[in-house]
């Protein structure tokens, strides 16, 4: 599929793997829309400007159903339509079931899953007047396996491969695609927290290609999967074999 002059509302998009979402895909000629919490960091629409594309910024928080449908309807009135929709935005959810998990668990699953439910309902309407449209989940790798100290995040993120099986049948007679990637360590301020010795320890215990990935990693795979017509309902794991270890 051709992306030039399609439209694609990509949710956390100022910085690390959703800006690299955002600008491949303006690359590939889509239309593009970013939303972030706050408007602060322009970086991103400057970018996509440069490479001769066209970038419409917004700001909402996606934890309120009335914010994500806003957005919706804001990206159609502006370019016409909304093809693609990148659910990037995200945030930490630190804590033990023990401790103060219970404090951030609604928290988590309000940006990272009912954001998802409120997004996807609000871009249906669109999509199913043209009979197209692909929506791509960012799962995390951390929804694969048990991660100590993460538990909402962990769980939150897990139910993001599920969601996308269950959506792209819902949505499969109007032929609007639904897809999931979960990275893996991506070098991203979202890593800032790890120590050199956590960085080093991940290069040469835990990941078998011995790199960090990078934003475009994850990029490129969410292009693909915004081009190809014959995918649907499949998690991409873009984790440098991490999960596949047995030890």
């Amino acid at each position: 599929m051709d992306l030039k002059n399609k439209t694609a509302l990509v949710t956390g998009g100022t910085q690390g793997i959703g800006a690299a979402i955002a600008l491949q895909l303006s690359r590939e000629g889509a239309n593009i829309c970013v939303v972030s919490r706050n408007e602060s960091d322009t970086t991103i629409k400057e970018q996509i400007e440069c490479v001769g594309g066209k970038c419409l910024m917004l700001t909402a928080d996606l934890c309120e159903e009335a914010a994500c449908k806003s957005v919706v309807d804001q990206t159609a009135e502006h370019f016409g339509s909304v093809d693609i929709l990148v659910h990037c935005a995200g945030a930490a959810a630190p804590g033990s079931i023990c401790g103060d998990a219970r404090s951030v668990w609604y928290q988590a699953f309000d940006i990272h899953v009912h954001a998802v439910l409120h997004l996807s309902s609000a871009v249906y309407p669109y999509m199913q007047k043209k009979k197209y449209g692909t929506i791509i989940l960012i799962g995390s790798s951390a929804g694969l396996r048990g991660v100590k100290n993460a538990m909402a995040y962990s769980v939150a993120k897990g139910a993001l491969p599920q969601f996308a099986r269950s959506l792209a049948y819902e949505f499969s007679s109007t032929n609007i695609r639904v897809n999931c990637i979960s990275p893996g360590v991506i070098r991203t301020r979202f890593q800032d927290y790890l120590t050199p010795e956590q960085v080093q320890n991940n290069i040469d215990n835990r990941i078998p290609l011995r790199r960090e990935g990078k934003p475009e990693d994850v990029a490129e795979v969410a292009c693909m999967l915004a081009k190809n017509e014959f995918i649907t309902g499949e998690n991409i794991v873009v984790d440098g074999g991490m999960t596949m270890r047995i030890a």
